[in-house]
């Protein structure tokens, strides 16, 4: 009689534990992911990527990019970049993208382009680099040489392409 109570105790509570209902998986449940002998801990709404070479050093933002959740711009945007701030590379993916995480963080937050970031130690001589450049306007100003014609007219001619025009 006893082994019998003993065995309806036990399936009851089988039966209960059973029944309790699990948690629903949304956006924001952390899953991982085997990627070439990697695991990477991501929210569920990150897709995985398909290839990965780790790299684990701290990148810069170049400036505001878009943090994807698939490593091309057909995903949805996570969140934005801070421009400037340190975010640590956990490796390349497919497409020349790179796995980003927060600063001492492991954890998977999305994907930029590999020309949204830079390592931290190139950083300054990158942005330096960037300032020297000199940007050319592309509206030259344009010579012309005008005769009159008559009272009300005057032809001029683009000193750029020998053109003249009647006005």
């Amino acid at each position: 009689m006893k082994n019998i109570q003993i065995l309806l105790t036990t399936l009851v509570i089988i039966f209960l534990v059973g029944c309790q209902k699990s948690k629903p998986i949304t956006d924001d449940t952390l899953v991982t992911s085997q990627v070439d002998g990697v695991t990477l801990t991501h929210r569920n709404a990150i897709t995985p990527p398909q290839i990965f070479t780790p790299i684990n050093e701290d990148y810069r933002a170049l400036y505001a990019a878009s943090l994807m959740s698939t490593p091309d711009f057909g995903g949805k945007i996570v969140r934005k970049l801070d421009n400037g701030e340190t975010y640590v590379a956990l490796g390349q993916v497919e497409h020349f993208w790179i796995a980003l995480a927060d600063k001492e963080q492991q954890e998977l937050i999305g994907y930029v382009p590999m020309r949204a970031v830079v390592k931290s130690s190139l950083y300054a001589n990158t942005i330096r680099k960037d300032t020297r450049r000199v940007r050319k306007s592309s509206n030259k100003a344009v010579k012309k040489n005008c005769v009159t014609l008559s009272a009300d007219s005057k032809a001029c001619k683009k000193a750029d392409d020998n053109t003249w025009i009647i006005d």
